[in-house]
């Protein structure tokens, strides 16, 4: 079994700003990779990293570094990568009737 076969990808959740999503790799896939930088999306495409556009490595865990941290803005059209208004509008209704927010 290849490694990019064995990555693992959590499901997404959001805040009012962007939504996240967490990757596993297998560890000794994680261990080929950069420590102390992020990793720019063609390098994680490159190591079977599979994901629609927009998103964005932002963050390492240091505790599990083989976890990739991703978000992208709320509203993100997965084809282009862009905030598409009426879907960024969507997502924010959502998230304020997900958690009681509607005034």
């Amino acid at each position: 079994m290849s490694s990019a076969s064995r990555i693992e990808y959590s499901e997404k959740y959001a805040d009012e700003v962007n939504e996240y999503r967490h990757v596993i790799l297998p560890k000794e896939l994680a261990k080929t990779l950069p420590k102390s930088r992020l990793l720019t999306e063609s390098e994680w495409r490159s190591i079977g990293v599979q994901q629609s556009r927009g998103w964005q490595h932002y963050a390492i865990h240091r505790p599990e570094p083989h976890i990739l941290l991703f978000r992208r803005p709320l509203g993100t059209d997965p084809q282009s990568g862009r905030v598409d208004p009426e879907l960024l509008k969507a997502a924010r209704e959502e998230y304020k009737d997900q958690f009681g927010l509607r005034k």
